[in-house]
């Protein structure tokens, strides 16, 4: 920890006011083990069809890969703790299911513009050179933030914080000053492994081990072809990411939603948005309805594609006519899936079916 009145305590003190409520630093070149391990990730194929991850790579594996002049990372973290439990709509059939990150506006707005400013701060106070970013940067955010001890990444891969739990957005400024870095922080998971033991899919072969081609947030968010149907029941009525292996995490009961950035708060109509009306949506009302949202980068056709799959999963047959009504779209991934969902709601209710 930096002494009472330095350039780090300063910096601390204006992220603090800009909304982050975690702010570590690390030396820049910090991170051998995890770019090894990101390399070995990408040659085992678990990023699927993420194709930026092999593109980037050379300048992902390390900080000063992707900018040499880099001495110091800032890690920063904003808090999106929700306000209930993320779980709850577990078995409420016929309404869609969203992860909290993205029920509220879209995070990379609100963190870049805060890592923006206190960039600015910072290039004014020090005459340093830098750069920020935000998770569509090729930048591991994770051991960055793990090295500069704001938390530790779980068995599920994610940063979990003591007084914040799994609900941080994260944010990197490199640095060309020098700044003291902060002690890694340690591994607090023990023994536990009930975020293994949530994911519905099995996305884990083990602690810090996952496969993205069988995650739900892979699978409802970035796969654009057909949902492989060894996952389509598991999915249950998450049409928008999956929050298990986060939500089930013991340390989130430290986490306060007071503490949360407004500009996360969930909005109304994300909460439990209806099947019914999600699956009457065009490419106009989904724009208008996801406006300001980071949902809306998917496109209206991959948010019908989940929204069948869960349609399918759901037991309502009230829903049938608005599946019948993609079974001709021109998007044959779109039209699959309604078919597949059509057939499962006129088959008998069976245990497979219901919502996992």
């Amino acid at each position: 920890m930096a002494n009472s009145g330095t350039i780090e305590d300063a910096i601390r003190a204006e992220a603090g006011r800009l909304g982050f409520v975690a702010c570590g630093f690390a030396r820049a070149d910090s991170l051998p083990q995890a770019g090894a391990d990101l390399l070995q990730w990408i040659d085992d194929g678990r990023h699927g069809t993420m194709e930026w991850f092999e593109a980037r790579a050379h300048h992902r594996v390390a900080p000063t890969a992707l900018w040499p002049e880099a001495k110091s990372a800032i890690a920063l973290g904003m808090s999106y703790a929700p306000e209930s439990d993320p779980l709850a709509l577990a078995s409420a059939g016929s309404v869609g299911r969203i992860s909290v990150y993205a029920q509220g506006g879209d995070y990379h707005k609100t963190v870049k513009t805060a890592l923006k400013a206190l960039g600015r701060w910072l290039a004014d106070h020090a005459g340093c050179e830098l750069k920020v970013f935000v998770d569509t940067a090729p930048v591991m955010e994770k051991p960055l933030s793990a090295a500069a001890g704001i938390g530790w990444q779980g068995k599920h891969t994610n940063l979990v914080s003591r007084e914040h739990g799994s609900w941080l957005f994260l944010g990197v400024i490199l640095t060309s000053i020098e700044l003291e870095p902060d002690a890694p922080a340690q591994l607090h998971c023990g023994s536990c492994t009930r975020c293994l033991d949530a994911c519905p899919t099995q996305a884990f072969d083990g602690p810090h081990r996952i496969d993205a081609r069988k995650c739900i947030s892979y699978l409802t968010i970035e796969h654009k072809g057909p949902i492989p149907h060894e996952y389509r029941a598991a999915i249950g009525n998450r049409i928008y990411g999956c929050d298990d292996c986060l939500a089930v995490c013991p340390w989130n009961s430290f986490a306060e939603s007071a503490g949360a950035n407004r500009a996360f708060l969930a909005r109304d109509e994300m909460k439990a948005p209806g099947l019914e009306q999600l699956l009457a949506l065009n490419d106009a009302s989904f724009r208008a309805l996801f406006a300001g949202s980071p949902i809306k980068r998917i496109g209206v056709n991959r948010m019908i594609r989940n929204c069948l799959i869960a349609a399918g999963n759901s037991g309502d047959p009230g829903l049938m006519g608005g599946v019948a009504a993609h079974l001709d779209s021109d998007d044959p991934v779109v039209a699959e899936a309604a078919e597949w969902a059509l057939e499962r709601l006129q088959a008998p209710w069976s245990e497979d079916r219901q919502v996992a």
